[in-house]
């Protein structure tokens, strides 16, 4: 542990309470399969609160307290995040990791809060996303473009076929960086099985091109990983950090002249985008994607309306 306020440890929380935050982290964890990263901002989330809470009330919060706060106490407690520059995104998961402790004291005998369920979370703008264009994302995955720079061979060759799984396969960054050696794919092997998220398996497939991007890295890569770790690997031989693959995409937005919204992630956007562009089937992308929802994949038709929509505006006379 460490010396921050914000542990776990250090919280102005009475026992009872300390003790129901960590079997609820627990349970996030063991029972709802969440990954780690969801676990730690949830807890990271109610450790703010509270603190605030126990400022507010001049002594260690306790079960009771939470108890018998009202709607208006949530409400100041959202104002006093929006004054510290607090986004509507974050404090609608901030609302998300508060409801989910309240449920769980309920479930668990421990008492109500049914303040956090009476408190309206902030809208949120949806934006569309930003797919790139096909041109744009093959030649993103091409070694040849950053032939110039002072880089090793095989870090570029990595680059690519980290690349190629986001636009190839539809990947979001941290399953492409969490395949194991054991699971990377082998010649004449056309297709992948990923872990996404909430540890929900899905077969994906894998294409040609893809599998030459990573036989070509793994056939340069100074580094041998064990079965069960990443096979993608830093310079240094540690597994590879998402911030140098959004490092190399900068660097390549620079060359082909591409705005800022052509990150890793848009990649995957544009996966989508294409394959439903091309008359591919809303379930069978849903699939591919790992969305647990129809609608979060729904929002791909609305970005292909929307590009035939801007064609038929720079085309058409009457436009």
């Amino acid at each position: 542990m460490t010396s921050s306020p914000d542990d776990l440890a250090l919280l102005p929380a009475a026992d009872d309470l300390m003790a129901a935050i960590g079997d609820w982290l627990r349970a996030l964890a063991n029972e709802r399969a969440m990954s780690a990263k969801t676990v730690e901002a949830y807890g990271r989330d109610v450790r703010q609160f509270l603190i605030w809470l126990a400022r507010d009330l001049g002594e260690a919060v306790d079960l009771a307290a939470l108890a018998q706060l009202k709607p208006a106490d949530l409400r100041a407690f959202l104002a006093y995040r929006r004054e510290q520059g607090v986004e509507s995104r974050s404090l609608m998961r901030q609302i998300a990791g508060l409801r989910s402790l309240a449920r769980f004291l309920e479930r668990s005998g421990r008492g109500q809060a049914s303040a956090f369920a009476a408190i309206r979370p902030p809208k949120v703008k949806k934006g569309l996303p930003r797919p790139i264009n096909a041109g744009a994302a093959r030649q993103l995955c091409d070694v040849d473009l950053r032939a110039g720079e002072e880089r090793e061979p095989w870090i570029l060759a990595r680059d690519a076929a980290v690349l190629g799984l986001l636009y190839g396969a539809g990947l979001r960054i941290s399953e492409a960086l969490s395949i194991t050696t054991r699971d990377a794919p082998r010649a004449g092997v056309d297709s992948l099985r990923i872990v996404g998220k909430g540890g929900k398996e899905r077969i994906v497939p894998l294409l040609p091109a893809v599998a030459r991007l990573i036989d070509a890295y793994v056939a340069q890569c100074p580094y041998q990983p064990k079965p069960d770790e990443p096979m993608f690997r830093g310079a240094k031989g540690g597994p590879l950090s998402p911030r140098i693959v959004q490092l190399a995409m900068e660097r390549l937005r620079g060359a082909l002249g591409l705005p800022e919204t052509a990150t890793p992630h848009a990649l995957r956007h544009s996966f989508a985008t294409h394959l439903l562009g091309k008359g591919g089937d809303l379930r069978a992308i849903q699939e591919l994607l790992g969305h647990s929802s129809l609608s979060t994949t729904q929002v791909y038709t609305k970005v292909d309306a929307a590009r035939l929509l801007d064609a038929y505006r720079a085309a058409h006379p009457r436009a």
